[in-house]
């Protein structure tokens, strides 16, 4: 068993003011404080809180009055986050924006992160004074906390109490507790990765589920949207489809305001729109880097991912999120978890496209069938008993039966030859020309009549066909479709009327459409679920319109009117 040599003159007695990690550290009071300070800064996985115990912690140790730790960016050059303690937050807000990190002092730190220790910050050459409304400081002391041997960030302390400078012991202590907030900060970081990236499992799921539920293919770009601002922390989601005139189309924004946006084309001569349908990620600090792209998003946002969604090679769309102007750009790991979505995403949207087909070729399949049957078995039983019944009028002395029978055989005429022209629709494919607004409002009632067990009565106002454009079309009948879903799901009515009026003017003096939809139903219950009536606003807003519901056609204004309406 090794003895300890005895003390000489070139090794000294172990003394009460060393440390074993041979820092002087004193005997007095603060020994079981810095022992309970690392228990307490090892605490709890979440970083924003474990930032918070450091500050607090090292504010006790020393006695400073104020604590912060600059958390430096990817690049090395700046602050990504600034977490404080002792500034209140009426304060904080009074100063205005955190520091950034790229000059003074702070900025020092970051180019040299090595211990500083100041009697009066003011005086020193590297100091730029204070901004408006931040409170005094003189004493300052700052060391880097190391995250693997890697500087994270660093730990500001001020204004010790008593204004004495921070001493020694003080720079020992803080060092000790800067070695244990690198391990628990290291800690935090890998919880919280290990967290973001389930989220962004989570919302792949949600988007493939979208898609993959055989519901409206719009409300599945939707969740693509939303799920990609949720998870990217960004101001929107915004997903772009191939334009029939070449460029994106904007089809779904998830975002506070998207007025204005939804519809919108950048065109091909973008740079952006090239390297997206080339299968390239655009990574940008400012979105009006691009001129096209800058007329669709600049006004609003600023650092952007926008991500091709591609899939065995092919390009479906893209998927753009942007963060508001003045906020840092996305890291490397959100990066890199965005287009693993936009990845995922990409695949989806193709296994969606192929059910479709695969469904609309069952359709086909089916059609055909029909048809075979109406000609070989329908037709054929029909002409058999025409003939069956021209025998019987010949055969017939009764002037009246002769003319009966003669009628008889005209109408099975007719008949075969409506039944002949349905086998040749049913033979055709998709029709060439979409139908209009109108022929699509008066399906979707026809086919509402169905469960409901009556017919909702109808009123169109205008030539709707040639006012109304496309994509508001589009979203008319889809709003139409989810109003006269909810009545039938919810209301219990026996009356609904339904209006689309081309002929209105919005309140900002824009010309557009209005749909209305009445019943005399129960209503909308006190803390009833408004899913649906939040579906039909967003769709309205991406417009630039509006929805609303009101009283309906019941007694004493039971029942419930939707009124939705958007520009042509």
């Amino acid at each position: 068993m090794p003895v300890a040599p005895p003390p000489g003159p070139d090794v000294p007695p172990p003394g009460p003011e060393q440390s074993a990690a041979g820092l002087r550290i004193g005997t007095d009071a603060r020994v079981p404080r810095l022992l309970e300070a690392m228990r307490s800064v090892g605490r709890g996985l979440e970083l924003h809180s474990t930032l918070e115990r450091i500050c607090e912690t090292a504010a006790a140790l020393t006695g400073a009055r104020y604590a912060a730790i600059g958390v430096v960016d990817e690049h090395g050059d700046g602050l990504a986050d600034f977490v404080h303690q002792g500034v209140d937050e009426a304060t904080a807000r009074r100063i205005g924006r955190p520091p950034d990190g790229h000059g003074g002092l702070l900025g020092a730190l970051i180019r040299d992160p090595e211990p500083v220790r100041l009697a009066d910050l003011t005086a020193d050459p590297r100091s730029r004074g204070f901004p408006a409304h931040h409170p005094p400081m003189r004493t300052f002391l700052g060391l880097p906390i190391r995250v693997q041997g890697e500087v994270f960030g660093n730990l500001y302390l001020a204004e010790k109490h008593g204004g004495e400078p921070f001493d020694d012991e003080d720079l020992d202590m803080v060092r000790v507790l800067a070695t244990e907030a690198g391990i628990a900060v290291g800690n935090a970081r890998l919880y919280e990765a290990a967290q973001q990236r389930e989220r962004w499992i989570d919302g792949s799921v949600a988007v493939t589920t979208a898609l993959l539920s055989g519901g409206d293919a719009d409300d599945a770009l939707q969740v693509v949207a939303e799920q990609a601002r949720r998870l990217s922390g960004a101001a929107a989601g915004i997903v772009l489809l191939p334009a029939d005139e070449g460029g994106l189309e904007i089809v779904a924004v998830a975002a506070d305001r998207p007025s204005g946006l939804l519809g919108t084309v950048v065109p091909p001569e973008s740079e952006v729109v090239a390297e997206l349908l080339a299968g390239q990620a655009v990574f940008t600090d400012d979105a009006a880097t691009d001129r096209h792209m800058a007329a669709v998003l600049a006004r609003r946002y600023g650092p952007a991912m926008m991500l091709p969604l591609h899939s065995d090679g092919r390009v479906l769309g893209s998927l753009v999120m942007p963060r508001a102007p003045g906020e840092h750009a996305f890291t490397e790991a959100e990066r890199t978890l965005a287009v693993q979505f936009a990845a995922q995403a990409a695949l989806a949207l193709k296994m969606a496209e192929a059910q479709r087909d695969r469904e609309r070729l069952a359709v086909f399949e089916d059609r055909d069938r029909i048809a075979r049957d109406l000609h070989d078995l329908v037709i054929q039983r029909l002409f058999a008993t025409g003939m069956l019944l021209e025998n019987a009028q010949r055969g017939s002395v009764v002037p009246e039966v002769r003319d009966g029978v003669g009628k008889a055989v005209g109408e099975l005429d007719v008949t075969i030859q409506e039944i002949r022209s349905a086998i040749f629709a049913l033979q055709q494919g998709p029709a060439e020309v979409p139908a209009g607004l109108r022929t699509r409002v008066l399906r979707e009632i026809g086919m509402a009549a169905v469960p409901l067990g009556f017919r909702p009565s109808h009123r169109l106002v205008g030539p709707v066909d040639t006012l109304v454009g496309d994509l508001t079309g589009k979203n008319l009948v889809a709003a139409l479709r989810e109003a006269l879903s909810n009545a039938f799901r919810h209301a219990g009515a026996s009356r609904i009327d339904v209006v689309v009026d081309a002929t209105v003017t919005l309140p900002d003096g824009r010309p557009g459409v209005r749909l209305s939809v009445a019943d005399d139903g129960v209503g909308i219950p006190e803390g009833g679920r408004r899913s649906g009536l939040s579906n039909l606003k967003r769709r309205a807003e991406s417009l630039g319109g509006d929805s609303s519901h009101g009283p309906g056609l019941g007694e004493n204004g039971g029942g419930t009117t939707v009124v939705w309406q958007a520009p042509h």
